[in-house]
């Protein structure tokens, strides 16, 4: 169900909106909660309801190992016990063997059968819809659990944090933190006619960018890069243009629409794009392109590393490993790892640019940006 789909803007979204402030209104704030949740899960399992099975096995195990980590304590000298190291490590392996079957089996597989010459049958594994964000996302939680910077949730909280639709399919990747306290505002339980007419404001500007100005970049680009014949220098450049302003309409038009279905519940999602095209360098773009995996990136893959704690070659590495991470994560392919590696080590040539005190004009710095960005996405197509 797709968020430009008439069934969505016309029968689903109006629908569950209303049903989940009038039930909020006439005092049953649990059973709005429970509503929502049933509402998510349906807009989830409308592809496929088998795949209902996985996103709510994933809810139950993370919740009750997060549970016993908030329950457990750590030793009295402040380090974290072996049963905690040992319950979280087995949490966070969880949620990795879940996406890695899910997502990475057949391309394991594909890369073994090359390497060895074997020839051992492909999976074929259908890939269940946001299985990456709410693996990031529930990793997350069980992380800050075992620091302890979490608190109690009930079963149904944590299920509505997980599986809030407008944010489910795509993110913005969510933190507990950004969404938890919401839900427990009073005032949030209320209808609020100045959220809803943002909301709805910012759902049809995001609608505006995905149907009118991204889906028109993507016949240019698709004329492009699937044609049959070599392209003039014109023509690669037109197909390669359009697939980067295609990307950035299409991903952010959706963010729009996330965070602008996220008002009508009174729920302020975090924005997630920041006119990343107007970089002057690759650290700045990463600062306004998908802020909320940068964000995520930074804390639970870059600092747990080591981060700017370390001797300047490990940050260079640390650099390089979290933003490889990154390639991984957005699809099973050596082009998404070969774009993350572009970019890591883009970074990574930042940093010693910085170092040695060298700088760019504002417009140059740019334009060079702008170009980097643009041919690393032709290895991403």
């Amino acid at each position: 169900m797709l968020f430009n789909s008439p069934i969505y803007i016309f029968a689903f979204l109006p629908v569950v909106v209303l049903l989940y402030l009038l039930l909020n209104r006439s005092g049953y704030s649990s059973s709005g909660k429970a509503f929502l949740v049933l509402a998510s899960l349906f807009f989830y399992g409308y592809w496929n309801p088998y795949y209902l099975i996985l996103i709510i096995s994933s809810i139950i195990v993370n919740f009750i190992i997060g549970n016993r980590l908030q329950c457990s304590f750590s030793s009295t000298d402040d380090s974290p016990s072996p049963a905690r190291k040992k319950l979280v490590t087995l949490g966070i392996l969880f949620n990795i063997g879940l996406l890695a079957y899910f997502k990475y089996a057949d391309f394991f597989i594909d890369n073994l059968n090359l390497v060895a010459g074997s020839s051992l049958s492909l999976l074929h594994i259908a890939l269940p819809l946001a299985i990456s964000f709410f693996t990031f996302q529930q990793i997350a939680y069980l992380v800050d659990s075992y620091k302890e910077d979490t608190r109690p949730y009930s079963f149904l909280d944590y299920a509505l944090f997980v599986s809030f639709f407008p944010q489910l399919i795509a993110g913005p990747i969510v933190h507990h933190k950004q969404m938890m306290p919401q839900f427990f505002e009073p005032k949030n339980a209320l209808v609020n006619w100045a959220n809803i007419a943002s909301g709805v404001t910012i759902f049809f500007i995001g609608l505006f960018k995905k149907v009118v100005i991204a889906d028109t970049f993507a016949i240019w680009a698709d004329a492009g890069f699937n044609s049959d014949v070599p392209l003039s220098f014109f023509e690669a450049w037109g197909a390669s243009l359009s697939y980067t302003f295609q990307l950035y309409y299409d991903f952010s038009g959706y963010t729009d629409m996330a965070i602008g279905a996220a008002l009508l519940f009174n729920i302020r999602l975090p924005i997630n794009f920041n006119s990343p095209y107007k970089a002057v360098n690759i650290q700045d773009f990463w600062r306004r392109w998908h802020i909320t995996l940068s964000g995520w990136l930074r804390d639970y893959v870059y600092i747990p590393l080591g981060g700017n704690r370390v001797g300047q070659i490990r940050i260079y590495f640390n650099l390089f490993l979290t933003f490889l991470v990154g390639g991984i994560w957005h699809g099973a392919g050596w082009n998404f790892a070969l774009w993350g590696a572009l970019h890591g080590a883009a970074l990574v040539i930042h940093r010693v640019w910085n170092l040695l005190g060298l700088r760019l004009h504002a417009a140059f710095g740019w334009l060079l940006t702008f170009l980097f960005v643009n041919i690393t996405w032709v290895f991403f197509r």
